[in-house]
């Protein structure tokens, strides 16, 4: 759900710390994502839209803290569509983008098991909830759209905001999309271990992150022209 270009080779944290600031942060928006979600669901007395914004100001404010905390180690992608985005732009390399994504899936499957546990829930579940069709698909194509804009414009623009507007962003997401803006495919592939509030059927997974794959991947093209600068700006 987020990220800023790592900080280059040869300099900052060492490859292992990158790589557990990865694991970490992703595995605590997981904790985060299913334990508000739960919460809210158990609170909420059967209203759904009370569950969903418990859910949603949970998530949003704890994506705010955690890029502040891992971005200046590792860039807290936390999420392989925006690890592939970088990657595409030539700004990390295909193997720390591997070592990335892998660690991202590790930490994400390991915060959802931690939020089971706190909540005193079966820690080994698979979710039962389906999200299909193609509105589901389209809306995560375009919540990802979205989130790859927010970074590639505020990390270029105004880096210091880039937390607080993913933060706000995928605030907005979970509401203005049918899918609940998962746009991430580390987030889909946990969240399918997850048979509660904010799970997904493992049926719905490919939709989903083909989409995110996809809405990265058109980002990528749309705002790279976008914020391209301009031949009257280098003069």
């Amino acid at each position: 759900m987020t990220g800023i270009s790592p900080t280059s080779p040869g300099f900052g944290p060492s490859l292992g710390r990158r790589i557990v600031a990865e694991a970490l942060g992703t595995a605590f928006l997981l904790a985060i994502v299913i334990g508000s979600g739960i919460m809210g669901e158990r609170l909420a007395g059967g209203n759904v839209a009370i569950a969903l914004l418990g859910n949603t100001l949970a998530t949003g404010a704890g994506l705010v803290v955690l890029i502040g905390i891992f971005g200046p180690i590792s860039g807290a992608h936390f999420n392989p569509a925006v690890t592939l985005a970088f990657v595409v732009r030539r700004e990390i390399s295909a193997r720390l983008a591997l070592i990335y994504v892998a660690a991202q899936i590790a930490g994400a499957v390991i915060g959802v098991f931690a939020a089971h546990a706190m909540f005193a829930e079966p820690i080994l579940q698979v979710s039962t909830r389906l999200r299909d069709g193609p509105a589901q698909g389209w809306s995560e194509f375009v919540a990802t759209f979205g989130l790859l804009g927010v970074i590639l414009g505020t990390s270029r623009a105004r880096p210091e905001f880039t937390p607080v507007a993913v933060g706000l962003y995928i605030t907005a997401a979970y509401w203005f999309t049918s899918s609940t803006s998962f746009a991430n495919p580390a987030v889909t592939l946990a969240r399918s271990l997850s048979n509660t509030f904010a799970g997904i059927a493992p049926s719905s997974a490919p939709l989903f992150i083909a989409c995110q794959i996809g809405g990265a991947l058109a980002a990528v093209a749309v705002f790279g022209w976008l914020l391209r600068p301009s031949a009257s700006n280098r003069c």
